[in-house]
């Protein structure tokens, strides 16, 4: 049986954040931001239909200063991004395709997010609006991340721009962190799924981080570094879905 199509646009946020988006079949109050994990190619098509087809409005943003969005990358902290997209759901969008414009009245956001993008949808949870968050190996400890796991490659060119010591922000540990935001972090709304032999993003910090705050991850015998399709994968999608229908 062939899947009914789903329509899928592109708008701006607050001038700068570039959001591709996919709409659902029927009227929703209910949405999803992505966040990518960086460096990486910004295509969520796959996640964003299958949300959409769920019943969600999808967000995909690109962080000011990397791919289509202005801006320089990390001149803000990346969760302030999703505070803007956030905030433009209901004050309404245009379609840059076709020109039109969406009025919505969402009231309840999820933010789902990956690796870099995981540190994003964590730290989003600061915000009261945001109904709750999904990350997957989750940077949690810049300082105890790999150098090499977040500074540019020669391949992604002018991707990501900013500044040369940019990236000197994340090594101090302070800036764009969970570990160093704990306490401002509601982990009652959080839903983390890391694996044990991710050799990108290490379990280690999450553990701990998790012992801190007192929530439980699920956490996978394998599976090496996750990205944000391992949310459709049943045996996790059954229980990102019970999550999703928490209130």
């Amino acid at each position: 049986m062939t899947k009914s199509v789903i329509y899928s646009g592109r708008t701006r946020f607050a001038d700068d954040i570039v959001a591709e988006f996919w709409m659902p079949k029927k009227p929703s109050r209910k949405a999803i931001i992505l966040c990518d994990g960086c460096p990486t190619v910004p295509s969520k098509r796959e996640v964003g239909e299958f949300f959409a087809r769920k019943g969600y409005w999808v967000f995909h943003m690109r962080y000011r200063g990397s791919w289509e969005s202005g801006g320089m990358f990390l001149e803000f902290s990346p969760e302030e991004d999703v505070l803007l997209v956030a905030e433009g759901l209901n004050a309404g969008f245009m379609d840059i395709y076709d020109g039109i414009e969406y009025l919505l009245d969402i009231d309840d956001v999820t933010v789902i997010g990956a690796s870099f993008g995981g540190a994003a949808a964590i730290l989003s949870l600061k915000y009261p609006f945001i109904s709750r968050a999904i990350a997957l190996a989750p940077v949690i400890d810049w300082k105890s991340t790999p150098k090499d796991t977040y500074v540019m490659e020669e391949g992604f060119g002018a991707a990501y721009r900013t500044h040369k010591d940019a990236w000197k922000r994340l090594a101090t540990g302070k800036f764009y962190s969970p570990k160093t935001e704990a306490k401002m972090i509601d982990t009652s709304r959080l839903f983390v799924v890391h694996a044990k032999d991710d050799r990108i993003v290490t379990i280690a910090p999450l553990m701990k981080f998790s012992a801190q705050k007192k929530f439980k991850p699920m956490i996978l015998k394998t599976g090496g570094h996750l990205s944000t399709r391992k949310v459709m994968q049943p045996d996790i999608w059954k229980k990102v879905n019970i999550f999703l229908k928490s209130e």
